[in-house]
């Protein structure tokens, strides 16, 4: 191979390695990844996507399917996710709710028919299609967590109100005497 040729590949084998290094990055940093296929949305489309995501604190890039399957294998994600790898995958990565993410790309694509939901990466495991889609069905996290503490403070509640009961027919029953003039 002559200098030229070599010089020629050593750019495009850094260029390559600093997208893998950077795809890997946004995964490692993640709490969740969401892989969708893009085909067929226009610019427009994409950025109004990602400007709704980014509200939800998620971001979305396009990679080559090769990259995205290198970063993964070196984040040793779940082998099984390697399968959506097909056609125009754009990758969902965020470091808050998936819920918020996932119900921002149903939204989406029933609005536009599109992007496609593939599949995803929660908590180290492998997540399907109708799981993304379960999730996006979810009440957001706020509300997730007020019904949580809801469900906590009950018993608690009820003791208080049981054991307040008997001071309280106490009270009313003088009340009472006391309104008859006894």
């Amino acid at each position: 191979m002559s200098e030229t040729q070599t010089a020629e590949k050593q750019p495009r084998n850094a260029d390559k390695t600093t997208i893998i290094d950077s795809i890997l990055e946004d995964i490692n940093g993640s709490a969740f990844i969401i892989l969708t296929e893009y085909t067929g949305i226009t610019v427009d489309q994409f950025g109004e996507l990602r400007k709704r995501l980014r509200a939800t604190g998620s971001k979305c890039q396009v990679a080559k399917n090769t990259f995205v399957r290198e970063a993964l294998r070196s984040a040793e994600a779940p082998s099984e996710i390697e399968e959506s790898l097909k056609g125009q995958t754009a990758i969902v990565t965020g470091e808050q709710d998936i819920c918020a993410a996932a119900k921002v790309l149903k939204d989406f694509a029933k609005e536009f028919e599109k992007p496609a939901l593939r599949s995803g990466i929660l908590d180290g495991k492998y997540i399907s299609e109708d799981e993304i889609r379960g999730l996006a069905d979810l009440p957001p996290k706020p509300v997730l967590l007020a019904q949580l503490l809801g469900v906590l403070n009950a018993p608690g509640s009820k003791l208080v109100r049981t054991i307040n009961e008997p001071g309280a027919s106490l009270a009313r029953l003088l009340q009472a005497k006391a309104d008859k003039g006894e």
